[in-house]
């Protein structure tokens, strides 16, 4: 970022991705991202050939995104454990760490999947950075460039990608985190070191997709920000999922930003950085930070609770009774939650988590916080897509044409889908998805992974 810091890493928790683990998982599905169960319940297992600017996200079993509002801040070198607990007090609950890249200037000794558990648990979210090649007309004189032609341009940000998610996943952020590549100023009047950045960040997000994470950029507001949001439309780059800005105009506003339309970037995919390094101190601790408005995708990562009852606990493919059993756990067992989801009541709450291994189980036998509702610092599980619509996506009260507008998404927005359903068609589908506002659009004008049928990992209705 404009301090020129560096990069973080993650929380060690009990996982349970089944035999395959997370990294035997992602290449299964690789593997098979022509596979299509067949019959009436067809499922699209990964995403087809990406087309861009809406290239869809192959999230696996188990994933989930996490969102943030509110303020945050960002340090060069991730703080100690002690600072994140003497900042109680602070009117912050993010914090900006920087997972990896080349050009990285801070040692990270704190950042590991521990401190990332901790802090978790503390009830902070927190936004990964990537700070790798930078423009070869802009950035430090020192730092390593982005290659100034277009086809090793996309293949460098495939590699950072697959960097910055190597590295979150050692500190145990999952698939569904968002991860932000950081880009510092560069020249706005050379066009080929401007066309270099536009194919490095689209090589970026396709492999983010194809893996399952949400694709992030941080960019100076006047200094590439603007010129991102002016190929947002374009079928030459893939469009990232959320735009992080720097603007140090003291204003933590996420409207009104100059040269990018209050229609880009606009269901909950905003970042602003609005004023530089500076100190500030709470509970008697001093650190420099950078200042954040953040209402956009963070860091997913899992929280391990203990199954509770005096008798095993079935986990199912599914959030209610009817699903087939996976695995059954014994009291006392842990089980890394990652979600929360809404399905059949079972004792005293309709709340079912959703596990690392993408199984779920009644809340009721789980020992979150809450018996009867959602419990912080669990996200809802949600799955989000851009939107394709080039004139916006109406949402409707029910899954079909027929049912009442309820607004509408526009194209580019980020539809948060918590489930699918059946419903009328539209153009090549029967899917409907469901927001986790309660509302529903067409699956057609959706970059979920299929066009004709439900997509893994979104449960149905």
């Amino acid at each position: 970022m404009s301090h020129q810091r560096s990069l973080p890493r993650r929380p060690r928790l009990p996982r349970l991705y089944g035999p395959y683990g997370l990294p035997g998982l992602r290449r299964l599905l690789a593997a098979c991202s022509a596979c299509v169960l067949g019959g009436a319940a067809a499922l699209a297992v990964a995403p087809p050939a990406a087309a861009e600017p809406a290239t869809p996200a192959g999230y696996p079993s188990g994933a989930t995104a996490t969102r943030y509002s509110g303020l945050a801040f960002d340090a060069c070198t991730a703080p100690p454990l002690s600072t994140i607990q003497a900042w109680k007090t602070s009117p912050y609950r993010a914090l900006g760490v920087y997972v990896s890249g080349v050009n990285r200037t801070c040692a990270q000794p704190r950042l590991t999947s521990d401190w990332v558990a901790s802090v978790s648990q503390l009830n902070w979210r927190l936004l990964p950075i990537h700070k790798g090649l930078q423009p070869s007309c802009g950035a430090r004189p020192t730092d390593a460039k982005i290659s100034r032609t277009s086809a090793t341009a996309r293949a460098q940000g495939a590699a950072a990608a697959q960097e910055a998610v190597t590295a979150a996943e050692a500190l145990g952020m999952l698939p569904g985190s968002a991860l932000y590549n950081d880009i510092e100023n560069y020249s706005q009047t050379d066009g080929t070191c401007r066309t270099s950045v536009l194919n490095y960040l689209s090589g970026w997000t396709r492999e983010l997709h194809r893996v399952g994470y949400v694709s992030g950029v941080y960019m100076n507001l006047g200094l590439g920000a603007g010129q991102l949001a002016g190929v947002y439309t374009s079928t030459s780059y893939a469009r990232p999922d959320a735009l992080w800005i720097a603007r140090y105009d003291g204003k933590d506003t996420l409207t009104g930003w100059s040269g990018v339309p209050g229609s880009r970037w606009a269901v909950h995919q905003r970042a602003k950085q609005y004023r530089g390094s500076h100190d500030e101190t709470y509970g008697g601790v001093t650190v420099n930070i950078d200042n954040d408005r953040v209402d956009a995708p963070v860091a997913t990562v899992a929280y391990p609770y203990a199954a509770t009852g005096t008798a095993p606990l079935d986990a199912r493919t599914g959030p209610s009774t009817s699903y087939p059993v996976t695995t059954t756990y014994a009291p006392g067992d842990t089980l890394d939650v990652v979600c929360q989801t809404p399905g059949p009541k079972v004792g005293t709450t309709t709340v079912w988590d959703q596990l690392g291994d993408g199984a779920y189980v009644p809340d009721h036998y789980v020992g979150t916080p809450s018996a009867t509702g959602y419990s912080s610092p669990l996200p809802r599980c949600t799955y989000p897509y851009q939107t394709t619509a080039a004139s916006g996506l109406t949402q409707r009260t029910g899954p079909g044409a027929g049912y009442a507008s309820a607004g509408s998404l526009s194209n580019g927005s980020l539809a948060w889908v918590s489930c699918q359903k059946a419903g009328t068609t539209v153009g090549t589908t029967k899917v409907w998805d469901r927001l986790e506002n309660g509302r529903y659009v067409s699956d057609r004008y959706v970059a979920t992974p299929s066009g004709t049928t439900y997509s893994r990992p979104v449960p149905r209705c």
